[in-house]
């Protein structure tokens, strides 16, 4: 289950933009920065399902392997600005990205499906264009593999500071959190001695990360970059939102990587009051809350942060820009029940039980003509061309320049349309069908 539903019910209770911003005229909402005396205590009370870890807390072998993938997909040049579209307008993102993960996988977000490129995964036969794209997509598993490990240990940690009555369900969480941060990962027959059937599945599926959206930008490339409106916090790198399409109260989990010493990593002017311009940060808010304070967490090369439970919910984030390059890498719980290959695969085999073959001609018809048969047929058929093949290919080629995986499937999705494409010429009439297959009256 994903959180749409319950955020469009907040929207709509809540003010919208236009009117907050009516309402601040040019005065800005207060923010804090670690700078600030009153920082740790609002973090603390305010923004406490935000986890951060410095860099020098994650191992150095590991921060050399993602930061290498991360310079050789740039080097590929497999970072690609997207087309989105925001209340009905079309922009390009000034942040470039890419998406690699499960195979079979899709995201979508802004009505832009990317496409993943497939780590590294037992069973599929992947082919990468070259050894260094194989080796980044490799790493990039393995730092997948260790956010998810401590995603488990800051959700054993919520469990034990919140005050949750049902003790079944925190022992459970605990046991299994324990379980997999000893052991890297568990099977649901090891762990069913400890941990009920609902809470693993809940747990797992809150932290199992399936993908991760890689995003790169360099600030000083860029002509212009919006300004943060509510608080005055400077550049923003990409505006306030919640993240999309992911599973309920499931973690995101950011890795990120500033090229620090291309450029100055600290404003030479003294810094009053306020973030440094020329640091990264991450900013949250309360969403559509004007009385509690924002708060700008500074980003340095190799930090990680984790967003637990229902904060992607309740509260919005933006990235702010510093001066130099950055990489970051968002692994996240992806609602994928409508953007993965097998469901729609499962939906193409669904609309081709009212397709029927001659076995003396070969030729095609329709088994039902009835309007609830023919109208399931013609959605199913919209979604395969508007939501996947349209999709994939506006997109050029832009995956070939790390594997041609997409082509077969994609290749089989188009040879379902084509066949549902003769299904939709044989509804109008009934000569059309006889056409394409005489029918034995009865």
């Amino acid at each position: 289950m994903i959180w749409r539903s319950s955020l469009t019910q907040l929207k709509a209770t809540l003010p919208n933009k236009k009117k907050l911003l009516e309402e601040l005229g040019k005065d800005r909402l207060p923010y804090m920065t670690p700078v600030d005396a009153d920082f740790h205590q609002l973090w603390k009370s305010r923004y406490s399902k935000l986890i951060f870890r410095k860099s020098d807390t994650v191992p150095e072998e590991l921060h050399q392997m993602v930061q290498e993938a991360f310079l050789t997909l740039r080097e590929h040049d497999c970072f690609f600005q997207d087309l989105v579209r925001i209340k009905g307008k079309d922009f390009v993102t000034p942040v470039s990205r890419i998406l690699i993960g499960n195979p079979g996988c899709t995201y979508k977000y802004l009505n832009t499906r990317l496409f993943t490129i497939p780590w590294p995964t037992e069973g599929y036969d992947i082919k990468y264009c070259s050894p260094q794209i194989h080796d980044a997509c490799k790493a990039l598993i393995r730092l997948n593999d260790y956010l998810h490990i401590e995603a488990v240990k800051a959700l054993q940690n919520l469990v034990e500071t919140k005050e949750i009555n049902n003790t079944t369900v925190i022992d459970g969480e605990q046991n299994f959190a324990t379980s997999l941060a000893e052991k890297g990962s568990v099977s649901k027959d090891e762990s069913s001695c400890c941990v009920q059937a609902d809470n693993y599945r809940c747990l797992k599926n809150r932290t199992s990360y399936n993908m991760t959206l890689l995003n790169y930008m360099d600030p000083l490339q860029m002509l212009y970059l919006k300004q943060e409106p509510y608080f005055g916090m400077g550049d923003m790198a990409v505006s306030w939102h919640h993240d999309e399409n992911l599973v309920e109260r499931s973690t995101v989990a950011v890795y990120s990587y500033s090229c620090e010493g291309s450029v100055m990593t600290e404003s030479d002017e003294q810094i009053l009051k306020g973030r440094d311009p020329a640091v990264w940060h991450v900013g949250l808010k309360v969403a559509w809350d004007i009385e509690t304070p924002g708060l700008a967490m500074p980003l340095h090369q190799g930090d990680c942060y984790l967003m637990l439970d229902d904060l992607n919910m309740t509260h919005q984030h933006c990235v702010l820009a510093g001066f130099s390059p950055r990489f970051s890498s968002t692994h996240r719980v992806a609602d994928c029940s409508r953007g993965a290959l097998e469901y729609i695969f499962g939906r193409c085999e669904l609309a081709l039980q009212n397709l029927q073959t001659d076995l003396d001609s070969m030729a095609l018809s329709l088994k039902s003509l009835e309007t609830a048969v023919i109208k399931q047929v013609e959605e199913i058929h919209n979604e395969v061309e508007f939501e996947w093949l349209r999709q994939f290919w506006f997109q050029g080629k832009r995956y070939l320049k790390c594997t041609d995986w997409w082509l077969k499937p994609i290749a089989k999705l188009e040879e379902f349309w084509r066949k549902m494409e003769i299904m939709g010429r044989g509804k109008n009439t009934r000569t059309m069908v006889i056409h394409l297959s005489p029918r034995k009256q009865g």
